[in-house]
């Protein structure tokens, strides 16, 4: 997958959040959780975007952990809001195997720049 393929994943993830969140009932319990998950997932998108305009590997590993952060904080939100909306089940397991698809392309990629970063140390 190519930065541009991932950055554009990682955008449809978060308007695909977005619109979960707009077809949520309104309560209290869902607002808190919405507005957690929406924030969360774009960030994914924003500092992914972000990470690509690093000045040094080492800014992109750091950028890059902060998209790892954020995607997994939105997993989180995804399962919480499941919880409490059995009915939207099915669209939200959608997005939660987007998410952990997406988190599993993250890690893959730090684990490999860690790797090299050390094999350069040495």
């Amino acid at each position: 997958m190519t930065k541009e393929e991932l950055k554009n994943r990682t955008k449809l993830y978060a308007l695909s959040v977005a619109r979960l969140v707009l077809k949520l009932p309104y309560n209290i319990v869902n607002k808190n959780y919405s507005d957690q998950c929406n924030r969360s997932a774009s960030s994914t998108a924003a500092n992914y975007r972000a990470a690509l305009r690093a000045k040094s590997t080492a800014d992109f590993i750091n950028k890059f952990k902060i998209v790892e952060e954020e995607l997994d904080e939105s997993i989180f939100f995804l399962e919480m809001i499941e919880e409490i909306n059995p009915s939207l089940k099915n669209e939200i397991e959608v997005l939660y195997k987007e998410g952990n698809e997406i988190l599993s392309i993250i890690v893959a990629s730090l684990n490999t720049l860690r790797r090299n970063q050390t094999q350069t140390k040495k």
